[in-house]
Formats: C-alpha cells, sequence, structure tokens
C-alpha cells in the first residue's frame, strides 16, 4: 500500500509493555493481511483507568466503524525484549494488520519486528521509531502538563503541590517538567514534591497501592495539590486525595472524571490532563484499514492539532478558565516555550 508519511517535532513516550502469548512461530512469512487489528497493550492493560484505556476507546471505536476484528495482548511485569518481540512476531504471522504497542517499553521489540515484518504496517505510542512501516503517535505531554500546572497553581491553598511519576523516564520528565513550570509561572510561592513510583522500572504503572501511600505521604506533609503521570498507580492518588477533604488530584492521558472505575472518587479530581491516544490510535488504524495510505513517520499530537488538552469536567476550575485559556493561547502563539524535562 501507497504510504504518507508526516514528519513533526518529536515527544517521546509513557509506559511499559510484556505479554502473556506465545510467538505463533519462528517463519518469516506472515500470514493473510486480513486477520484484523493487533493491540499490545501496556502493563495494567485494559481497565487501568488511564493510559490503556485510552488506547484502547480508539481501538474499540476503529473495530466498529470499519467492521473488522482484533486481537488485545496485555502486558505483565518481567518479560524481556526478546520476549515483547516473540509478542509482535506472533501478531504478525498471524496476519494482523496494523499492529500497535501501546507505550515506551515496545521501542526495541518494535523496532525489531518492524525490521521483519516489512509487510506489516506498525504503530507505537510514545515513542520513536524510526523505520519505513512504523507510525510514532507521540503528544506534547508537556504542554498540556504546563496547563495542569497553571490549575494546581491557582488552586493550591497550601502552596504545596505533588507530582508522582511512574518511573523516572524521559517520558515522565516531560510531564513533570511541563507541570514544574506551568505551577513556576503562575505560583511561584508554591513548592513543587516530586517522587517516582519506581526508579529505573516500568513497574511503577502498575502499582496502585504504592501511588496511594506515595500520596498520602505528600498529603501529610500539607500538599493539597497532586498530578500523577504514573497509570494504574494514579489510581491510588486519587483514591488517597478522595479521602482527604480539601485536596485535589489531576488526572491523566483521559479524563478521569467520567472514569467508571473511579466515580466514587470524582468530586476529588480537580481536572485532567487529556491525551488523545485514543484520537491517534484510530487515526493510524483508519489509514490502513480505510484509507488504504498507512501513516508513518512522526505523527506529534500537541496543544495546537488538540492532541493534549485540560478538561473541565465537574466544574471545578470553571472559575480560572480565563487564566488557563489565556496560558494555552501564549503556548500556541509561541509566546511560552515550554521546557520538556524537569529540572531537578
Amino acid at each position: 500500500m501507497r504510504r504518507v508519511s508526516t514528519i513533526a517535532v518529536a515527544g517521546i513516550a509513557t509506559a511499559a509493555l510484556a505479554f502473556s502469548v506465545t510467538a505463533c512461530g519462528s517463519s518469516s512469512e506472515e500470514g493473510s493481511k486480513d486477520a484484523g487489528v493487533g493491540l499490545a497493550y501496556d502493563v495494567g492493560g485494559r481497565g487501568d483507568h488511564s493510559f490503556n484505556d485510552s488506547a484502547a476507546k480508539g481501538y474499540d471505536k476503529a473495530l466498529k466503524d470499519f467492521d473488522v476484528k482484533g486481537k488485545e495482548l496485555t502486558a505483565k511485569d518481567g518479560d524481556t525484549d526478546a520476549d515483547r518481540y516473540d509478542k509482535l512476531a506472533s501478531l504478525a504471522e498471524a496476519g494482523y494488520n496494523p499492529v500497535v504497542g501501546v507505550g515506551y517499553a515496545w521501542t526495541p521489540s518494535l523496532t525489531k519486528a518492524a525490521k521483519k515484518y516489512k509487510d506489516t504496517d506498525f504503530a507505537i505510542v510514545d515513542s520513536v521509531v524510526d523505520a519505513k512501516n512504523v507510525a510514532s503517535l507521540v503528544s506534547a505531554e508537556h504542554e498540556g502538563s504546563y496547563l495542569a500546572g497553571v490549575a494546581a497553581g491557582l488552586k493550591t491553598k497550601s502552596n504545596k503541590v505533588g507530582f508522582i511519576g511512574g518511573t523516572d523516564s524521559a517520558l515522565i520528565k516531560k510531564f513533570a517538567g511541563g507541570f514544574q513550570q506551568g505551577l513556576k509561572d503562575t505560583n511561584p510561592k508554591a513548592s513543587l514534591d516530586v517522587q517516582w513510583v519506581q526508579v529505573g522500572s516500568p513497574k511503577g504503572f502498575g502499582m496502585p497501592d504504592r501511588g496511594k501511600d506515595i500520596a498520602e505521604g505528600m498529603l501529610s506533609n500539607k500538599v493539597d495539590v497532586i498530578f500523577s503521570a504514573a497509570g494504574g498507580s494514579g489510581a491510588g492518588a486519587i483514591e488517597a486525595t478522595a479521602g482527604k477533604k480539601g485536596t485535589w488530584s489531576i488526572g491523566v492521558d483521559g479524563d478521569q472524571y467520567y472514569d467508571k472505575g473511579l466515580a466514587q472518587y470524582k468530586n476529588a479530581i480537580l481536572t485532567s490532563m487529556v491525551k488523545t491516544v485514543d484520537g491517534s490510535v484510530y487515526d493510524f488504524i483508519k489509514s490502513v484499514v480505510k484509507d488504504k495510505k498507512p501513516e508513518s513517520g512522526v505523527q506529534t499530537y500537541d496543544l495546537k492539532r488538540g492532541g493534549v488538552s485540560l478538561s473541565y469536567s465537574g466544574g471545578f476550575i470553571n472559575d480560572i478558565k480565563p487564566k488557563i485559556e489565556a496560558a494555552k493561547k501564549k503556548i500556541i502563539d509561541g509566546q511560552i516555550k515550554v521546557q520538556d524535562t524537569y529540572k531537578d
């Protein structure tokens, strides 16, 4: 199929993957390309109330709209790059096309798979793989996180704000950096406590109990607004703030105010920094199965493109909307340059 390549500013990515399905064979011959769409989730899989669920939303919509079948794999802790490669290979061998890897931990294995299965169209979310048959679906997380920092700076009463990252990767530091700058620009008196669920390991995206413990520690130190970029671990932080009156959580990836699994905590969710992972996954699948012009290269979903945004669900930040929208305009117009990493 003819490919459409759009090269944009890149951003690198969120959450780890490993799977419980074995490879379907060692032959380099791919199956017929009508099996459907293959999707490989990050740790936590469908139902994590965050990153994976956003990808699932776009995947589900594509399967319904284009009347195609699909196969989902879910990550587990401990898989090596070789294990992950076997999972991608199993999808390609079985004829799934396209194949989407959700999260940066698939970078080495997807790079290898794309080289071997050149007739399969791949996409990776939150990372960049330089290959003709790969679309790298990245977001300007730092821009959306800046707006979250503006909201936190205006809503904190204690002038103590927290950030919880799933791990200390370049991607998660991108969230932290934008949040740090937005908070500082808006409220110079506010301090920021940054903590990682699991240093050096993507396991930190699937530890809600640990996320809750970290959040409770922050709350005991008078932090009253916590932004988590930690996948499923962030659900624990939301639970913690819901248990302490006068404190807030900021959601991530999807609009967590409307997440059914977090419904009992929704009144503690100040806002969410929404990434259109669903939109990017849907767009890519559409380009392959409907348009027959597979996307490739870096596809950047930034603030200008609507790829990141701040939600107003619940009405908790309606009173500061003019200031948030003013900051958004300055970023889009280039008046504010947002840092893309956390500065100690």
